[in-house]
């Protein structure tokens, strides 16, 4: 069991991974796929007569969903993705093809959002073309369901006063400060790019100054992190301004008639990572959000009968559960969101050795920026991008993986830290609740 000083350590620093070695596919076999999805490409979360529709002079893609719903090409997109998953299985061996699963042998649950659910379903028409299988929701339909709703579970002043000190941390000296210092020049080309100094909202000050460094976190029991000040108004726009660069085929339109580099989108994704970091990526926050996902995936690993199992949230869901079982640091390559991309995947493969001894291959799997606007056919010869993700103080072997016994035990360890957290701060524990 970690303790619970490790949880007290400041967040690193965001430097680039290294790309590890794969395994070769004769050295191992592959025995379960465990994945953990975000949605694909959605409609921005707000329409017209909020700061999105008002912030700009320009007019917005017109998008082919409601507003926090799967988009048409999301919809494709995933099935490609479901499609590319379907012929390296098969490549595998894994499984035969057009494959009919007995029960159990798959599951699928998503969130109670449309844009999860039908995510799920589209990844499962890819993979599964002749099968039906059930997509499980597990709260009344647009609401949150509890294992995927990215809530503080607890609060003390105490407590507080430790995630607020852990987010400071990543502002260096000057603390919060220095973290709307890291994102000022991307405020500044975003605020260019969408013209926000030329709409008559901004000049009346209705939302207030995005240039400004106020910052303000609040930590309520029971609901998500929250974020007050320019950050969180300009992350709604940035949100937006990438999603039209996915939809929009013409790259200058998509950037309202600016000419944009690759360099420059991702500098104005980097304030929704920013805002996504700050709130669900420290160690204190993360062990208290990602606690009722982290159980669900550790029953995943040992579900009998299992093959494969799909979950589907939400970009704070992969923040929260990479920062709680201690990811490295990485920013992915061929992508915009560098974090959690769009679709993006967290995939565990548990794999067998010639001596049928168990290793798990981790890795984030999504589709480069070009295959997302291209709308790129994926097979074995043009796969989606691979990445590799590496745990802080988790061995592995030659071939890049991890002993099953050491993975169990990282997420066990982030599972027990939520109650020594709870046991820290309330001197409660969950078995005192319980009774």
């Amino acid at each position: 069991m970690r303790k619970l000083i490790s949880l007290l350590l400041a967040i690193i620093c965001l430097v680039p991974a290294c790309l590890a070695e794969t395994a070769s596919p004769s050295d191992y076999t592959l025995e379960r796929v465990v994945v953990l999805s975000r949605h694909n490409i959605r409609s921005p979360m707000s329409g017209s007569g909020s700061l999105l529709g008002d912030i700009t002079p320009h007019t917005w893609f017109e998008w082919t969903s409601k507003p926090s719903e799967l988009s048409l090409r999301g919809a494709v997109l995933e099935t490609m993705m479901g499609q590319y998953f379907r012929l390296w299985l098969e490549n595998e061996g894994f499984i035969p093809e057009n494959w009919k699963p007995e029960d159990g042998e798959v599951r699928f649950y998503a969130n109670a959002k449309q844009r999860t659910q039908a995510t799920a379903r589209y990844f499962s028409a890819g993979l599964l073309p002749v099968a039906q299988p059930p997509i499980e929701m597990h709260a009344e339909y647009d609401s949150m369901d509890a294992v995927f709703n990215p809530v503080i579970h607890f609060v003390t002043d105490a407590y507080k006063k430790d995630v607020e000190a852990q987010i400071a941390e990543m502002g260096g000296s000057d603390g919060l400060k220095g973290i709307c210092a890291g994102v000022k020049d991307a405020i500044a080309l975003l605020m260019d790019v969408a013209d926000v100094e030329k709409s008559e909202v901004y000049l009346a000050g209705t939302y207030g100054d995005l240039k400004s460094d106020e910052m303000e976190i609040i930590l309520e029991e029971g609901k998500e992190p929250a974020m007050n000040g320019a950050i969180r108004r300009a992350t709604s726009v940035a949100d937006a301004l990438t999603l039209q660069y996915y939809e929009e085929a013409d790259k200058q339109k998509a950037a309202f008639g600016h000419e944009l580099t690759e360099d420059d989108w991702r500098k104005i994704h980097s304030i929704v990572d920013t805002y996504s970091e700050v709130l669900f990526g420290t160690p204190l926050a993360s062990a208290q959000i990602a606690n009722p996902l982290l159980k669900e995936l550790r029953a995943e690993f040992t579900a009998e009968g299992r093959r494969f199992s799909y979950l589907c949230g939400h970009d704070s869901n992969l923040c929260s559960v990479l920062a709680a079982l201690g990811v490295e640091a990485y920013l992915l390559p061929e992508a915009v969101e560098q974090r959690t991309p769009i679709g993006g995947k967290v995939m565990f493969e548990r794999l067998l050795d010639k001596e049928g001894t168990a290793w798990y291959r981790v890795s984030m799997v999504y589709q480069s920026v070009s295959q997302l606007r291209n709308m790129t056919q994926l097979s074995l010869n043009n796969p989606p991008v691979v990445y590799p993700l590496h745990f802080t103080g988790v061995s592995m072997n030659a071939d890049g993986l991890i002993a099953e016994e050491d993975l169990l035990a990282l997420f066990d360890d982030a599972i027990d830290d939520y109650d020594e957290l709870l046991e820290y701060y309330t001197e409660e524990t969950p078995e005192a609740d319980a009774a």
